[in-house]
């Protein structure tokens, strides 16, 4: 068995005395695993690093085997990120979020996103609301999207500002009023058209308050998980780098 595909990584361990077990999120084969040999070397370990995007052919006997990658640099992002305390944690997040995708089933959505995010995961102003629209962009993708286009009750696109944690379908701003401490806050930034200035640390936090309370319901719980620590780091830090954004 043999494919060749395109990939960024988001993990490696090691694997007996030279060796590493290579995890890549892949344009065609999904979170896949494989083994590379000499993966410790001086040479090859800096290529290997969560955040660089790789070229890689998979071979094994059997489809079912962990299999052997060759692997190829297509571009570094590692040393950029590895420089931003927010790129950090943020891949951290978006890492474990994806190892609870089943391996080797394909979301290309997923692993678009994914591209787009590494390449802005250092800059403290946009890496949240990216991280925020991926955490949805994850619910959506196994089947627990929000429904965030109109209001529940009036069927409206305008004004949204809350969303039901019961249905998770937005709710207008005049028909939240009676219920506001039984709904969630939707931050203008998911909104389309309702986005245009820089989110707020009220903001980002609204949208990380949002995407947690689900992927708690709908992720963490049914497996018995909880929230990566990561995660809780990055709400921190992207709160007062916003917060001290709009004091500047």
């Amino acid at each position: 068995m043999e494919w060749v595909d395109e990939g960024t990584v988001i993990g490696l361990r090691g694997h007996g005395e030279s060796a590493v077990i290579l995890e890549v999120m892949t344009r065609f084969h999904g979170r896949h695993l494989g083994l590379v040999r000499g993966g410790r070397s001086q040479k090859t370990q800096p290529l290997l690093q969560p955040g660089n995007r790789v070229a890689l052919t998979w071979r094994a006997r059997l489809d079912e085997h962990l299999g052997e990658y060759k692997v190829e640099l297509l571009t570094s992002h590692a040393a950029r990120l590895m420089a931003a305390p927010v790129a950090l944690y943020g891949l951290a997040t978006i890492a474990g979020l994806l190892r609870l995708l089943p391996e080797r089933d394909p979301h290309p959505g997923l692993y678009e996103g994914l591209a787009v995010l590494v390449e802005h995961l250092d800059e403290p102003q946009l890496a949240p609301p990216l991280v925020v629209r991926f955490e949805l962009a994850m619910l959506s993708e196994l089947g627990f999207g929000l429904d965030l286009a109109r209001c529940a009750v009036t069927g409206t696109p305008d004004d949204l500002s809350h969303v039901s944690p019961k249905s998770g379908k937005a709710v207008s701003r005049p028909a939240a009023q009676p219920y506001l401490d039984r709904l969630l806050k939707l931050p203008a930034f998911l909104v389309e058209g309702q986005g245009g200035r820089q989110p707020s640390a009220a903001d980002i936090l609204s949208g990380f308050s949002l995407t947690g309370f689900f992927l708690r319901r709908h992720l963490f719980e049914p497996r018995g998980l909880q929230e990566p620590p990561e995660r809780a780091r990055l709400v921190e830090l992207a709160t007062r780098l916003a917060a001290n954004s709009s004091t500047d």
